[in-house]
């Protein structure tokens, strides 16, 4: 059944007719399609199409499930490759606007990641209560519900979901379809690997290096930068990213190691000076799962130990000082200038900082979020001098971790057989007997991710402070924007017409004007290539050249090439998207054959290049 809140956003932003027209059924399982084209109804679901995407929108549920099980999916952008790759997110609140915001971030954090992967994001809208035999239903149904779309969505573990939860995908779907499973499975387990908190600290690591080129800007002039056992680092959020940041930065440091000086959960915030300590924390979070209120309890209740400050209010951790902040916790807007969008912190009351690396999502593409995100940074980056690292040019590492389960293929005898699928019991039996070849893969796999993430960030890292140096008016989230862009577009100029390329309908010369006629309406395609008796192409036939036929009232059994177009502008498989676009736009034409050693091999034309390629982006190029 659908889910009751998903049901009543659906039905409160999309007409009956949309329902009768969009909605498709295979078995029990039910879909919604939305693709580029469809602006206004993406609009009612809070979504804006831009140059980037979305590519597809599904809205998808199981219709007899015993439970509910429903929930969204958004492949944003498949240019640096397909599939997609995004985690799935499990809360009652997810709504479409969400999954796209999170899918675009992917986007740009694969690209910066330079990761072959288009950027896609699910979400399961979950019941309030469920127990846990109801929520491996909905895993499992879910898992189904997005099998359709294998070929240009990888999912992962996302708020909500787990390795273990991938681990049950891969079981209905194919060991290929799921990334950061277990290691049973020869998976990454980024969440105990704590990947994306080692992007977190590599940046961190890389901008203590690079920082002090930013002296030449007037806002950085002052800059003192710390050495690394100096460095006071505030983390909000010590939760799965913030506890790996502590305990990486910290562990087998000794005295080098870096001051964590203050943390925050649901629970409140503790901040000493002169630093925590972060075994004692990372223990009492094992324990009690939110560590501020617990810890300061068991240690500094009655006391009068004045260093350890102690606040049920979490946000104030931001009103404390220290060189770096660290934004962990699940919250895009941590800062914002306006008190009215209910910022954890406004940017007046903020601490006294020198960078921001942000180890939480915080990016949207939506124009009123990026607007406000702007004049955020016009306060905090050009008049308080904080350098802020925008979270997908950092916090990458799960995805660069995962993304080694489909980089690194597991040989044939390594997949699951296909009856099995499925069957938990026969496939964990399986499994247990190739242990030992599966946990080889998963340390060749974790080593290649390990070496990509210092590859990627560090290089990250440079590349921001290369553009801030270069455009003193650079604002970081445009400079961590344009780095992601950049990366898109040059893959998309790499691409080819062979790529992209549809097919298309032939007519042999000697077929007559209405042969044409009826194949263009049977077809559904504006245009026709004509060959001859060898299948070279001699001309072509639109829907344009049929009209005129008929207004000039030529017979209608006339030959097909008395009305065709002889002199055809073509393009080769091996042309580049960006190619064809300058020479659909010099001879002032929407589509062209696709030809190859004089036989036609497909078509490309404007409407193809608008959905499967960034055209609008391509056009600004040429």
């Amino acid at each position: 059944m659908i889910p009751e809140r998903m049901s009543e956003f659906l039905h409160s932003v999309l007409p009956t007719r949309t329902w009768e027209s969009r909605l498709q059924r295979e078995g029990s399982r039910a879909y919604m399609e939305f693709g580029p084209l469809d602006v206004d109804r993406l609009q009612r679901l809070g979504i804006e199409v831009d140059s980037l995407g979305p590519y597809l929108v599904v809205c998808m549920w199981d219709e007899e499930s015993p439970v509910e099980i429903g929930g969204y999916l958004v492949v944003d952008n498949l240019s640096m490759g397909r599939p997609s790759m995004g985690g799935i997110r499990m809360l009652p609140s997810v709504t479409p606007e969400a999954i796209h915001n999170l899918a675009r971030g992917m986007t740009l954090k694969n690209a910066a990641a330079d990761l072959p992967y288009g950027g896609g994001k699910s979400g399961i809208v979950a019941p309030a209560k469920m127990t846990a035999d109801e929520r491996e239903l909905i895993i499992r149904g879910f898992a189904k519900l997005i099998n359709r779309y294998q070929d240009i969505y990888l999912p992962g573990p996302d708020v909500g979901t787990n390795d273990k939860d991938m681990r049950t995908i891969a079981i209905e779907n194919g060991l290929n379809c799921a990334l950061s499973k277990t290691a049973d499975m020869g998976g990454n387990r980024i969440d105990q690997l704590g990947s994306a908190a080692r992007g977190v600290v590599v940046a961190i690591d890389t901008l203590l290096q690079e920082m002090g080129r930013l002296r030449i800007l007037p806002q950085f002039t002052n800059l003192q930068i710390p050495s690394r056992r100096e460095l006071s680092i505030l983390i909000q959020g010590f939760g799965a990213v913030g506890t790996h940041v502590a305990r990486i930065l910290t562990e087998g440091q000794g005295d080098d190691a870096p001051l964590i000086t203050g943390i925050s959960d649901v629970s409140g915030y503790i901040y000493n000076q002169a630093g925590l300590p972060v075994e004692e924390l990372l223990a009492a979070q094992a324990d009690h799962g939110a560590v501020a209120y617990p810890y300061f309890r068991d240690n500094f209740a009655g006391s009068d130990n004045a260093d350890t400050k102690f606040s049920n209010q979490a946000n104030d951790l931001l009103r404390e000082s220290a060189f770096c902040m660290v934004p962990a916790a699940p919250i895009a807007n941590y800062l914002d200038v306006d008190s009215g969008s209910n910022p954890s912190m406004t940017v007046h009351q903020m601490g006294d900082w020198s960078m921001i690396v942000e180890g939480a999502n915080t990016y949207s593409p939506d124009p009123a979020r990026k607007a406000a995100r702007a004049r955020m940074e016009r306060t905090v980056y050009w008049q308080k001098g904080v350098l802020i690292a925008t979270d997908f040019l950092v916090n990458s590492g799960g995805v660069i971790y995962a993304a080694q389960e489909h980089l690194i293929k597991a040989p044939e005898h390594l997949k699951i057989p296909d009856e099995m699928l499925g069957d938990h019991e026969a496939v964990g039996a399986w499994l247990d007997e190739r242990q030992e070849e599966f946990t080889a893969l998963a340390e060749q796999r974790r080593l290649s991710g390990e070496k990509q993430l210092r590859q990627v960030i560090s290089r990250n890292m440079k590349e921001l402070i290369d553009m801030l140096v270069a455009d003193p008016d650079l604002l970081p989230c445009e400079a961590a924007e344009r780095i992601g862009v950049n990366r898109i577009a040059t893959s998309e100029s790499g691409r080819t017409v062979a790529d992209v390329m549809e097919p298309i309908p032939t007519i042999p010369a000697a077929k007559s004007v209405r042969e044409a006629a009826q194949l263009l309406i049977t077809e559904k395609w504006s245009m026709l290539a004509v060959v001859d008796e060898d299948g070279v192409i001699t001309g072509v036939v639109t829907s344009w050249d049929i009209a005129r036929a008929s207004a000039t009232a030529s017979a209608s059994e006339i030959p097909v090439t008395e009305i065709m177009t002889k002199n055809v502008i073509t393009a080769t498989p091996g042309d580049s998207i960006l190619d064809v676009v300058r020479k659909l736009e010099l001879h002032e034409i929407s589509a062209m054959p696709v030809v190859s050693d004089g036989e036609v091999a497909g078509m490309i034309s404007s409407d193809i290049l608008a959905q499967r390629t960034l055209y609008r982006l391509l056009q600004a190029q040429s």
